[in-house]
């Protein structure tokens, strides 16, 4: 057992809509669980509970964010500090989309997570948090109005898209790397249509932005014009303005 499981969080341990502490928090995952693969033939057992708790997880997800209205998901690092430049472009970015007539969603967390819903609470938007059971539980954050807690990435991963608009990316890890090649994927194969996607801050990005072009288009595994699928931004507010217009026309709305 990970120590580290044991005093995650002075909030508890959730496990979809159960909160665990102490002795309670687990050793393992749901996600974690369901990815190891058959034991023998206990998954005869426990895998058709496991595909009710899925459908559960869809289901309340869609129930709690049916009604949210126009939103922008803003994904970024859970390590970034409120003292950091990003943490400050996090919340202007939450705030100005607030004031713009979007919701904000995030993963809930700390760092550029709690950035963008602080920045929306304050403006008087709505602020979603769409929390994951984790080893190293993050706990949401205090300026979330909407949460949703899920087990599985996969559920969550859908509600950051379908009831989103369009994504602006701040600098982030792998988690962040991960919703953004989702966004793109889902957008190059025509999953969703004229989904704007912005990455906040040219000097984190353009490595990669250069790799994709140099390495990955130039041997064809892309075209060049999945290139032209994001942008490349440095102020918060340009971020904010493309995104919401471009949501607008999309919508119909200008």
């Amino acid at each position: 057992m990970s120590t580290d499981a044991r005093t995650a969080s002075e909030d508890g341990y959730r496990k979809g809509p159960v909160l665990l502490r102490g002795e309670q928090i687990p050793d393992s995952t749901s996600d974690e669980r369901l990815l190891r693969g058959a034991d023998g033939a206990d998954w005869l057992h426990g895998d058709p509970w496991r595909v009710l708790r899925i459908q559960s997880e869809f289901v309340e997800g869609f129930g709690a964010l049916a009604e949210l209205g126009p939103a922008v998901s803003v994904f970024g690092s859970a390590r970034t500090k409120p003292d950091h430049r990003d943490y400050v472009a996090g919340e202007r970015i939450g705030s100005r989309l607030a004031e713009e007539g979007f919701a904000v969603i995030t993963g809930g967390g700390p760092g550029v997570m709690e950035a963008a819903n602080k920045g929306a609470h304050e403006a008087g938007g709505t602020s979603v948090g769409l929390g994951i059971e984790l080893p190293f539980e993050q706990g949401m954050n205090s300026y979330v109005n909407l949460g949703v807690h899920f087990r599985y990435f996969f559920a969550r991963k859908t509600m950051f898209v379908k009831y989103a608009s369009g994504f602006i990316v701040l600098p982030g890890g792998f988690g962040t790397l991960d919703e953004l090649f989702e966004a793109l994927t889902l957008v190059q194969t025509k999953k969703v249509n004229a989904f704007p996607i912005v990455l906040v801050d040219s000097e984190y990005w353009s490595g990669l932005f250069r790799w994709l072009g140099d390495s990955v288009a130039t041997r064809g595994m892309i075209n060049p014009r999945d290139l032209e699928l994001f942008r490349l931004m440095d102020d918060p507010d340009e971020a904010v303005e493309f995104v919401a217009a471009t949501c607008r026309a999309v919508s119909g709305l200008e």
